[in-house]
């Protein structure tokens, strides 16, 4: 009499349980996190872990003689750090670096040997420190001395400037993960455009609720940015919806993959060309073109521009993310009203 040993029979039961687990769309998903995974180290190490200004908007005001003279020194810096143009005066230096067109500029003392450089650390702390060394570098040369004036300096409380855009993050984090949240719950893909209009209706109440709650702890509660409550809280509940929407789009046209694709774009792509820990021309010329066209970009330049630099030079950022909100709002309705067709058009195949 034959007998079936009792570990044959229970490694046969795992492997078949593990062949239950491991289908091919679990393998898929899987394979999609470590893709995900790898993206996430290859964008953030490559955007940040060697930053260097390059061709940096750049003001210099002297006498018509020295101006030309200056400008093609600092042109010729190592790396060309600089892009220097003439400013007709201090005035209108000030003026364009609060207009957010230069990121800083060089006042040429002709009676004297110390110029004055102006900065803008509520820009980004780290390139106006950036700018200090490389025009002191320059005046030694010159046998010159600088001293700096802040023209739009950074709250005490915002260390390095991160605060807007930690702000920012924590936006688009509410957008995807309540997107995502509504995926979960009820399926990724919304049954037909009712259905998807009321998770849009619930996306823009949730974005009303953290624009607020975000410009509040940032502001009143913590004082780490200055700058209107009211705009910041339009700004954030703008953001919110539009990461949101995109996300939903996303999940409506791929599925539950639309969650991931979505943490492509905002996080791992996003994040790291927003111009956070980093202002634009210190980043790589990848993540330099992309970040103002993703939301982390544009809605961190417009809180800095919101909190220091009097909401200045936000209507390309404010146009970028009605962009992505409608497109996510029009991709969502659409998405759900052809799957509904779909559908509709299947019955009668099923009823035969």
């Amino acid at each position: 009499m034959s007998h079936t040993p009792v570990t044959d029979r229970r490694s046969g039961s795992f492997l078949s349980e593990v062949k239950d687990a491991v289908t091919p769309r679990a393998t898929l998903l899987v394979l999609g996190v470590i893709a995900l995974q790898l993206l996430f180290i290859a964008s953030y190490v490559g955007a940040l872990h060697d930053p260097k200004p390059k061709d940096v908007p750049f003001g210099v005001v002297a006498p018509p003689a020295a101006a030309e003279q200056t400008v093609g020194r600092l042109e010729r810096l190592p790396g060309s750090p600089l892009d220097p143009r003439t400013v007709a005066d201090a005035a209108s230096a000030r003026k364009q670096i609060m207009n957010r067109e230069i990121d800083g500029a060089l006042v040429v003392d002709p009676s004297g040997r110390t110029d004055t450089l102006l900065v803008a650390s509520g820009g980004g702390t780290v390139l106006a420190t950036t700018l200090e060394g490389l025009v002191a570098k320059a005046e030694k040369a010159e046998s010159r001395t600088v001293r700096t004036v802040d023209v739009a300096p950074a709250s005490p409380q915002d260390f390095d400037g991160l605060s807007s855009f930690y702000l920012v993050v924590g936006w688009c984090v509410g957008g995807y993960l309540c997107a995502s949240i509504l995926a979960i719950s009820t399926g990724a893909r919304p049954a037909n455009p009712r259905r998807a209009a009321i998770r849009l209706i619930v996306m823009a109440l949730v974005s009303i609720v953290g624009g607020l709650g975000g410009a509040v702890v940032i502001g009143p509660i913590l004082g780490a940015l200055p700058g209107s409550v009211v705009d910041l809280w339009g700004l954030g509940a703008l953001i919110t919806f539009a990461v949101g929407a995109a996300t939903l789009a996303l999940q409506g046209v791929f599925g539950i993959v639309g969650i991931g694709l979505a943490i492509l774009l905002v996080v791992i792509a996003g994040n790291p060309s927003a111009g956070g820990a980093f202002p634009l021309p210190m980043l790589p010329p990848f993540w330099k073109e992309i970040g103002p066209w993703l939301p982390p970009g544009a809605g961190t330049w417009a809180a800095r521009s919101i909190a220091y630099f009097k909401g200045n030079d936000t209507t390309v950022s404010l146009l970028v993310l009605w962009a992505w909100a409608v497109a996510g709002t029009v991709i969502t309705i659409l998405a759900a009203a052809l799957r509904r067709r779909r559908q509709e058009a299947e019955l009668p195949a099923q009823a035969g």
